[in-house]
């Protein structure tokens, strides 16, 4: 799409969804930032569920090119969330005609099967399916037929499908029958945002404590035969309300993307026990401010991280409590741990990822072209008589 947008009178248009909860929100502003650094593009970022924070608001209007449209319609994952769904296509639609994008990018399944004059690419970041069978061990029950089906023809009617790893791709068509050529487009951070400090005897996490993928569970289960103090970054309070407590863990609550990065310049070790991760960008922001990691052992981490992290099974409790204890028993090791993971983090840069979805972009511009041409009617050829 870079040689299109060079050719334009005006910069790359992109309406892209989000949610503001979790990592969706730092994914969606990293990208924008990225994609309209040097006035490339222009964003036009529609988010759903909660509405920003004053925080949040605060980061998305300090990147220039970048409009936030807020809205409060439920989401996909949430309990009967349909009528909302159908309501925010109407708005999605509405804010197309506004706005009239190159392109639409969606951070949602659901909106993929909605019908959109611009090329779509959805990006898959999770599912339910796939989220329930990592933490339950089963297949969602029947009241998730209606999710299904809707992930389903939101696969089938999107322009281009993507995800941030292979493994996430994969389970697409382990799931929901997706079949498609689809694109593993990794996520990014920028490196200036997230430097080592002078490290401290501290280990942290970050992720939404409500949920039970994020398993800080086993961090607190741990805590008391840890030598070093354990922070937890992330939202206690789920989206019912119901707040989470902890006896063994330092709870920081929800931090801005700056004191976040103050945090983990400080700790030495990021432990990240979650059953179930279709990227991380907790553990990448982590590797990227010098912190040696402690993963689950994922295929979807494996597959970015390789040897540059320590794995353990996500609910062996004592691989994890050993494993930690391990690198702060052996600076060296500790040592040349965090400077593997930040060889590795490098990789994953935001303008990285801008450049992947610039092309991703052309790519469904050109998958729209040949669909339309396909709906094109047959002219009649026939003479008169």
């Amino acid at each position: 799409m870079a040689a299109e947008a060079t050719a334009m009178t005006r910069p790359l248009r992109v309406l892209m969804t989000a949610d503001t909860a979790g990592g969706v929100w730092q994914y969606a502003l990293q990208l924008a930032g990225s994609l309209t650094r040097g006035r490339r593009a222009q964003v036009a970022l529609a988010t759903m569920g909660a509405p920003p924070t004053p925080s949040q608001c605060r980061e998305a209007g300090s990147i220039p090119d970048v409009t936030v449209h807020a809205s409060s319609f439920r989401l996909e994952w949430m309990s009967e969330p349909w009528e909302d769904i159908a309501l925010a296509g109407k708005w999605l639609l509405a804010l197309e005609d506004q706005f009239a994008p190159d392109v639409v990018h969606l951070n949602q399944f659901a909106f993929g099967a909605t019908s959109f004059k611009a090329p779509t690419l959805l990006v898959a970041h999770s599912c339910v399916v796939s989220w329930w069978q990592a933490v339950h061990g089963t297949e969602p029950p029947a009241q998730w037929d209606h999710y299904r089906e809707s992930v389903r023809a939101g696969l089938a009617a999107a322009d281009l499908v993507a995800a941030p790893t292979r493994d996430m791709l994969m389970s697409l068509a382990r799931n929901h029958g997706f079949r498609g050529a689809g694109l593993v487009l990794p996520n990014g951070r920028d490196p200036h945002a997230f430097k080592p400090g002078r490290k401290r005897p501290l280990i942290i996490s970050a992720g939404r404590l409500w949920d039970e993928a994020k398993n800080i569970r086993a961090l607190e289960c741990i805590a008391p035969e840890v030598p070093w103090p354990i922070e937890v970054a992330g939202a206690t309070r789920s989206p019912d309300g119901l707040v989470w407590h902890s006896d063994g863990l330092c709870l920081l609550g929800e931090l801005s993307a700056g004191e976040l990065a103050g945090r983990l310049a400080d700790a030495s070790i990021c432990a990240h026990p979650s059953r179930y991760e279709p990227f991380g960008l907790a553990p990448l922001e982590a590797a990227l401010a010098g912190c040696a990691l402690v993963l689950s052992d994922l295929a979807s981490l494996r597959e970015i991280w390789g040897a540059a992290a320590v794995y353990v099974p996500p609910d062996d409790h004592a691989a994890l409590a050993a494993a930690l204890k391990l690198l702060i028993a052996d600076a060296d090791l500790l040592g040349r741990m965090s400077q593997r993971a930040r060889a590795v983090a490098l990789r994953y840069s935001g303008a990285t990822m801008a450049a992947a979805y610039d092309e991703a972009y052309s790519t469904a511009a050109s998958a729209a072209g040949t669909r339309l041409q396909a709906l094109a009617p047959i002219e009649d050829t026939q003479c008169a008589s």
